[in-house]
């Protein structure tokens, strides 16, 4: 058997992702909103790195849904209609529920205590005008939220989910009076899960995304059609 070299480059591996996070970070807080187009150039000159780096964050963010690469345009911030976005909640809410459950049944104490942690931060958050900061504090709630739910599927199917609902959730959380309410839906959800109440940790995380749902549907308006996936061939 010949010999393969099976070493990864860290380094690039590393940069790659960091690209990556910064753009879906920049696309969460609305810095690059849907429908913009991504220029590479640009990003290579706003980031700080090269061509190959941006190139493959941005088939990357393509996989997760977040961006669209347009025939004769290039890769640009994806749109979601409106069907697309009541099916996307519908699902969540059910999974966000499940997990909330769980979480409340299974969970340990430190977990909670990690919770708790996550919905203080929250809070302090929504008190801020930086929109980075609030999408990385809601972030952070539901990383904590699925890594108590103790069901790797599960996390994996919202994880992908929640990247999908980042071209949106900027939009809900910042519409008038909803950012005060989010923050009370978060709290009721920590208070049950807390209590160890898997009834009323599936109904709060439910209602919450149904409340979320209700404002980014009514932003959203008409049922534009998405543009078709497209694989880049560069």
């Amino acid at each position: 058997m010949s010999d393969i070299d099976l070493q990864i480059p860290r380094q690039a591996a590393t940069l790659r992702l960091l690209v990556e996070d910064k753009i879906r970070s920049a696309i969460a807080a609305g810095h690059f909103k849907p429908g913009q187009r991504l220029i590479e150039r640009e990003l290579c000159e706003q980031i700080g790195v090269g061509r190959t780096s941006v190139r493959e964050a941005l088939r990357q963010l393509e996989a997760e849904g977040l961006v669209v690469t347009i025939p004769h345009r290039g890769p640009e911030v994806r749109s979601i209609s409106t069907e697309e976005a009541r099916q996307l909640y519908d699902l969540r809410a059910l999974l966000e529920g499940f997990a909330g459950r769980r979480f409340a049944e299974t969970g340990s104490k430190a977990a909670v205590a990690e919770l708790k942690r996550a919905v203080d931060g929250f809070r302090k958050a929504a008190k801020s005008p930086d929109r980075a900061a609030l999408v990385a504090a809601k972030t952070k709630f539901y990383a904590v939220l699925m890594e108590g739910a103790g069901n790797v599927f599960v996390k994996q199917s919202l994880t992908n989910l929640h990247n999908r609902i980042t071209l949106l959730r900027v939009t809900s959380m910042t519409q008038t009076g909803r950012l005060a309410d989010s923050v009370a839906e978060i709290e009721k959800i920590y208070e049950a899960i807390a209590a160890g109440d898997g009834d009323k940790a599936e109904a709060a995380c439910k209602h919450h995304i149904e409340m979320a749902a209700q404002v980014a549907l009514s932003v959203l308006g008409t049922d534009e059609p998405a543009p078709p996936l497209t694989r880049s061939t560069d």
